[in-house]
């Protein structure tokens, strides 16, 4: 059994015929079938608001149905279990390039001082709370042993000196400021080395950047925020702390950077 071609097919396969021989692309040849058979119709500026057939595309098939994808794992794999052999992994620093120092341990245990240091430190704090600065003057000592407070000349008092330096005309603001950061906690630092030290407070061993909320507070008792961020200028704590070698020489205090 035939069937007689239709008005559509027959006008397909004579646009398939001509239209090469007219100078057509095949891509044209496809565009021009594509739309056949659309019969909306669009306004035309150009032909005075004649209409004329609308240029649409082909109609979209369905959307393709996608499965759900896997859920993603909790916990991520480790960078040294997938890296590729060869590549550095976090933490290995490159030949050449120095490992950044590690943040010393902020310590409040006052028993885990030597004992010497611990010693020197209650004296201190002793003399602090008398309210006499005087008190301090056999514990600064004198000569080339003496404890440094100031980067400048000292004269020829230490105990005027730190007078002068207090906000009050008897010097118990200086003493409250040394009582306050020996009741603070400390950091122990280059352990087992010749330059060995025990500093209060400890914001003097840490980046401001890295401190804690907690640790954020305990900094406001003894200094303003407008201090601090005078300090970040400087990049580290800069304000009064207190040294200790490990047999006990009160070794500074002072203030600045």
């Amino acid at each position: 059994m035939t069937f007689a071609p239709n008005s559509l097919a027959i006008a397909m396969l004579a646009a398939a015929v001509l239209l090469p021989a007219a100078g057509v692309s095949q891509a044209e040849t496809r565009l021009a079938l594509s739309e056949i058979g659309q019969e909306a119709v669009t306004p035309d500026d150009a032909a005075g608001g004649e209409a004329v057939p609308a240029e649409r595309g082909v109609p979209l098939p369905d959307p393709v149905l996608r499965l759900p994808l896997p859920s993603v794992p909790a916990v991520p794999p480790s960078p040294a279990d997938d890296a590729p052999a060869g590549l550095d992994q976090p933490g290995e620093a490159d030949e050449g390039e120095t490992a950044a120092e590690p943040v010393p341990e902020v310590l409040y245990d006052y028993s885990l001082l030597p004992e010497e240091v611990r010693r020197m430190r209650e004296l201190i704090i002793e003399a602090c709370r008398s309210g006499d600065p005087e008190r301090l003057r056999p514990l600064i000592g004198i000569g080339d042993g003496a404890t440094q407070i100031t980067f400048g000349d000292v004269g020829d008092d230490p105990i005027a000196h730190l007078v002068e330096m207090s906000g009050d005309e008897r010097g118990q603001e200086i003493l409250a400021i040394l009582l306050e950061i020996l009741e603070a906690g400390y950091v122990h630092l280059a352990p087992g080395t010749p330059g060995e030290i025990y500093v209060f407070p400890y914001f003097f061993g840490l980046p401001l950047e890295q401190l804690t909320d907690p640790q954020r507070v305990e900094l406001f008792k003894i200094v303003t925020a407008g201090d601090v961020e005078e300090m970040k200028l400087y990049g580290s704590y800069t304000f009064y702390r207190a040294g200790f070698s490990p047999d006990g020489r009160w070794l500074f205090f002072v203030a600045g950077d």
